[in-house]
């Protein structure tokens, strides 16, 4: 049974087996990120603080992105899929930072949603095809290769890390608090 806090995040489990916890952790952080871009309008994703240039609605498109690299592309080896499979990385390595200022919320929303929903059914798929310790299909260029073990923690990390860039952004633009 899942158990949600007052801001409608799922508790990570307290006593599971390691593909729990960690998909467990992932989706609690990936609520946080949404809790902290919910209810904003335009001006709200596109909202800047201080000399810095990240935007919520730039985070959203990143995570956005990020979800279907790890899962979709390098876990189990897809194409890239639509907005990514278009787009000139040569010319804008930062494309998803810079052209989220051109999406409205809605279009953001759906984009980040839809990526979280395929890296779920990614995930499921991988850790059915060999648990944690399966590889990921796409090696880096190096030639090493992570395992879903690696990339559930990478997101973590990367989820853990933008929740608290999500949360000055937020408190900067509305004085929403919270941890």
């Amino acid at each position: 049974m899942t158990i949600f806090d007052d801001q409608g995040r799922p508790e990570p489990p307290l006593a599971a087996g390691e593909a729990d916890t960690l998909l467990g952790f992932l989706e609690f952080l990936r609520a946080t990120f949404r809790w902290k871009c919910d209810g904003l309008d335009t001006a709200g994703l596109r909202a800047t603080v201080g000399s810095s240039m990240m935007t919520l609605g730039g985070l959203m498109k990143h995570l956005s992105w990020v979800e279907d690299y790890w899962f979709s592309r390098r876990l189990l080896g897809n194409e890239p899929a639509e907005p990514w499979a278009s787009v000139d990385w040569d010319a804008d390595r930062d494309w998803e930072w810079h052209s989220a200022a051109d999406d409205t919320p809605d279009q953001l929303f759906a984009l980040w949603d839809q990526s979280v929903e395929r890296s779920r059914v990614c995930a499921a798929a991988g850790l059915a095809e060999g648990d944690l310790a399966r590889m990921a299909a796409q090696p880096w260029s190096d030639g090493n290769t992570p395992s879903l073990r690696w990339i559930l923690v990478h997101m973590i990390e990367e989820y853990a890390r933008h929740a608290g860039h999500a949360d000055l952004l937020r408190e900067a633009i509305d004085g929403q608090v919270g941890e």
